[in-house]
């Protein structure tokens, strides 16, 4: 009696695959809409906690993009940057599925896409992001607060900048 082989997907062969990195921005998603609900629950919009000399909890809103890029607009940016965030989300999805064995890439992808994820859900639920985040220097003033999501977005672009870097220089 012959013994047939086990059936072995390429992704599980080649060590990689889809899940585990869906599994990590799922995890980035969850951190970042928790985050936001208990700010919103326990903040009123505009209002500070002092929490060092440089860094405090504030309840902001963004209706732009980075550093509230276009915030101003009129209302059709959420619009706009919801579907960005959308078109984005689906490319970083295949390029993960694409190069699921090459971990740098993949976690500065999967940084990214949860950030983004996590944004988009801000806009399609209250038509803006939440933001709580505001560090300050005395003379220097605010930095534009900001969230976990684009904590996770730069945290990934990083990644994504060193990965390129080593790729270039093998």
């Amino acid at each position: 009696m012959a013994k047939s082989k086990p059936i072995v997907s390429k992704a599980t062969s080649s060590g990689g695959g889809l899940a585990p990195w869906l599994g990590i921005a799922t995890i980035i998603i969850l951190l970042d809409q928790i985050t936001k609900i208990t700010v919103n629950k326990t903040f009123r919009y505009g209002e500070d906690l002092l929490v060092t000399s440089f860094f405090n909890l504030t309840l902001a809103y963004n209706k732009g993009a980075a550093f509230s890029f276009l915030g101003n607009a009129g209302g059709w940016q959420r619009y706009l940057f919801t579907g960005i965030g959308i078109a984005a989300a689906l490319f970083i999805i295949y390029l993960l599925r694409k190069h699921s064995t090459q971990r740098l890439f993949c976690w500065s992808m999967t940084l990214i896409l949860g950030g983004a994820v996590g944004n988009v859900i801000d806009r399609l639920l209250y038509g803006h992001v939440v933001d709580f985040l505001d560090f300050h220097w005395p003379g220097l003033g605010h930095f534009p607060a900001f969230n976990v999501a684009d904590t996770a977005i730069c945290i990934g672009a990083g990644l994504m900048i060193l990965d390129e870097l080593r790729r270039v220089n093998k």
